[in-house]
C-alpha cells in the first residue's frame, strides 16, 4: 500500500513520496516574505458548466494546513477567480492572479476553456499550473499546465483497454460527440490502443449529438455487432443513452463511459436497466470507504464538503502543491515554484495509479490508471480492485 499522506504531515513534514525532492534532510526549509504564499486558480463557478467543488476543495485543504500552522510558518493565500465559462473573464481572471496578485502558481482549477485560453499566458510568466480538473485538450498538450486527474482522452484508451482485456470483448465501438476543437484528440487516444493492442476499433462513429434522439446510434451499434460501445457522454445523456438501448431490447454489448458517468444521476436514473454498464475514474472511486479515501475524506468532513470526484480532484491538487513547496529549501516564489516542478520528480499518493509529475516537456499526462465501476441494482460496485494502468 502507497503511503497515505495526512493534513498533519502536510502542515509539517516532508512526505515519504517527496523526500526526494529535497537533497539536504537537514534544510531550513521554505520561507515566504511577510509569512504568505500566494496561490490562485481560474475555475468556472458559475455559468451553463460549474466546476465550483474542485477550487472550493483545494481552498479547504489550503485553511486546513493553515490552521495547522502553515508550511514551515508560512500560510497559503488561495484565490479562487471565476471565469464564469467566459474566455473573455478566463484571460482577465489570469492576469489578474499573475499581476496584481502575484501568485507564485496556480493550482486546483476546474474549467472547460480555462487551459485553452490561459496556457500560453502561463507559459509566458513562467507560471505553472496544477490543474485540479483537466477537461480540455490544451490541459493535457501544454507546457504550463499539468493535470492531476486521468482525463477523458487517456481514459478512452484505458477503457478501450480494459473492455479488450478484461472483458475480452472483441468488437470494441466508440461513439462520440465532438466539442471544440477535440476530435483529434479524440481519434489519438483511440490510435494509442490499437498501437497498445494491436487491434483496430471496429467501428469510430463523431457525429453523436449532445441531444437529439439516439436510437439510430443505439440501432448501429447493434447492426455492425459490437460487443463493446463507448462514448464520451455526460450524465443526462448518458441516462438517455441506456433508456434508449432498453428500450429497443438490445442485448450482448457492454456499454462503456468515462468520468462524468460515475455519479449518483446516472446510478439511480436507469435503476431498473439489466444492461452491463461500465465507467472508468479519474482517482480511488470516491465511494469507496477505502484506506487510500481516509485523508481525502477526513479534509472534505473537516470542511463540511461532499465527498465527490470533483472534491478529489481539488484535494489532490493541493495536497501537490503543499508537498511542493515543503520541498523548497529558501525563498518560496514563482521561479522557485516553476524550478521544483519542471524538475519531473515522482509524486506518488495512494488515491492515484500512477505517480503524478509535472516535468519540463511540452505537455504532460502523468495520470495513466482509472478503475473501473460497474452499475448493478441502481448502485456503483467496484469492478477492478486493481488499477488499469496503460503501458
Amino acid at each position: 500500500m502507497k503511503r497515505l499522506i495526512t493534513l498533519s504531515v502536510l502542515a509539517g513534514t516532508t512526505c515519504l513520496g517527496l523526500a526526494a525532492m529535497t537533497s539536504n534532510a537537514a534544510a531550513s526549509g521554505p520561507t515566504c516574505d511577510g509569512g504568505v504564499i500566494q496561490l490562485g486558480g481560474v475555475s468556472s463557478v458559475t455559468g451553463p458548466v460549474v466546476f465550483a467543488e474542485v477550487p472550493d476543495a483545494a481552498k479547504a485543504t489550503f485553511d486546513q494546513i493553515n490552521a495547522n500552522g502553515g508550511i514551515n510558518g508560512c500560510k497559503i493565500e488561495y484565490t479562487i477567480a471565476d471565469d464564469k465559462a467566459d474566455p473573455q473573464v478566463a484571460a482577465q481572471a489570469a492576469r489578474d492572479l499573475i499581476d496584481n496578485k502575484g501568485v507564485v502558481a496556480m493550482v486546483g482549477a476546474g474549467s472547460l476553456l480555462e487551459c485553452a485560453v490561459n496556457a500560453g499566458t502561463y507559459a509566458d510568466n513562467n507560471v505553472m499550473a496544477v490543474q485540479g480538473l483537466g477537461v480540455d485538450a490544451a490541459c493535457f498538450a501544454s507546457p504550463s499546465v499539468s493535470p492531476v486527474n486521468v482525463g477523458p482522452f487517456t481514459l478512452t484508451t484505458a477503457m478501450l483497454q480494459f473492455a479488450d482485456t478484461q472483458l475480452k470483448d472483441e468488437k470494441l465501438c466508440a461513439f462520440f460527440y465532438i466539442a471544440g476543437g477535440t476530435a483529434e484528440a479524440y481519434t489519438n487516444a483511440i490510435k494509442r490502443w490499437e498501437q497498445i493492442s494491436g487491434k483496430t476499433i471496429h467501428v469510430l462513429d463523431l457525429t453523436l449529438p449532445v441531444q437529439g434522439d439516439l436510437t439510430a446510434y443505439a440501432l448501429k451499434a447493434r447492426d455492425a455487432g459490437c460487443d463493446a460501445v463507448l462514448t464520451n457522454q455526460v450524465e443526462p445523456q448518458i441516462v438517455q443513452w441506456i433508456n434508449t438501448v432498453d428500450a429497443q431490447k438490445l442485448e450482448g454489448i457492454d456499454w462503456l463511459f468515462l468520468a462524468p458517468g460515475y455519479s449518483e444521476g446516472v446510478a439511480s436514473a436507469p435503476a431498473t436497466s439489466q444492461q452491463p454498464i461500465y465507467v472508468g475514474t479519474e482517482w480511488e472511486p470516491y465511494t469507496e470507504a477505502s484506506d487510500a479515501n481516509k485523508d481525502w475524506a477526513a479534509a472534505m468532513d473537516a470542511a463540511g464538503m461532499k465527498k465527490t470526484a470533483f472534491t478529489q480532484g481539488g484535494y489532490l491538487a493541493a495536497t501537490i502543491m503543499a508537498d511542493v513547496i515543503k520541498s523548497i529549501d529558501g525563498p518560496v516564489t514563482r521561479e522557485s515554484v516553476t524550478a521544483k516542478l519542471k524538475e519531473g520528480i515522482e509524486m506518488p499518493y495512494s488515491i492515484i495509479g500512477s505517480a503524478y509529475k509535472f516535468g519540463d516537456a511540452p505537455s504532460h499526462a502523468s495520470m495513466q490508471a482509472t478503475k473501473v465501476m460497474q452499475l448493478k441494482s441502481g448502485a456503483w460496485t467496484l469492478n477492478t480492485p486493481e488499477w488499469v494502468i496503460l503501458p
